[in-house]
């Protein structure tokens, strides 16, 4: 599903009203998300999951080109850990 189909979605559901209200709130809560995490800070919402940042360490890799041997800088990568609620749902 795409962002727009699920926009198209949520304004279906009701709740929300209007397409164009739909879509601002999907944008609100993924831009809120986004900085927070940027901040270095988890979000977490009961029964789905938890959106964290982690570490990753200086790591060897090999450049598909050449074969070359590189190395991969370290960094942070977002995270997603699904919640027991939405794993028992999609477990079904």
């Amino acid at each position: 599903m795409t962002k727009a189909e699920f926009v198209d979605l949520l304004a279906r559901d009701g709740r929300i009203g209007s397409k164009k209200a739909a879509s601002e709130t999907v944008e609100a809560v993924l831009e809120t998300i986004s900085s927070a995490l940027a901040r270095g800070e988890s979000v977490s919402f009961t029964g789905f999951g938890k959106f964290s940042v982690a570490e990753r360490g200086q790591r060897q890799g090999v450049n598909p080109r050449t074969g070359e041997r590189i190395t991969i800088a370290a960094g942070r990568v977002p995270r997603f850990s699904a919640g027991a609620a939405l794993k028992s749902r999609v477990k079904g």
